[in-house]
């Protein structure tokens, strides 16, 4: 089941305002504070692919129980 629109959406926003924030804190902010930013954007990245994995992986189970 892939993810929703309105999820993809959503984190697609969250993802551009952290690069933002990123992008700010880089100028004025502690490395950690950074790093942590980036993490978070990592994070977030890391949903749409696990979610695609999760979506082959299912495939791949009812082909296997046809």
């Amino acid at each position: 089941m892939a993810l929703g629109k309105q999820v993809e959406e959503s984190l697609s926003e969250a993802t551009s305002s952290l690069r933002n924030a990123l992008s700010y804190a880089a100028r004025q902010e502690r490395p950690i504070v950074c790093t942590q930013i980036a993490n978070l954007i990592s994070e977030i990245d890391s949903i749409g692919s696990f979610d695609g994995i999760m979506d082959k992986l299912e495939e791949i189970s009812n082909e296997k129980d046809s």
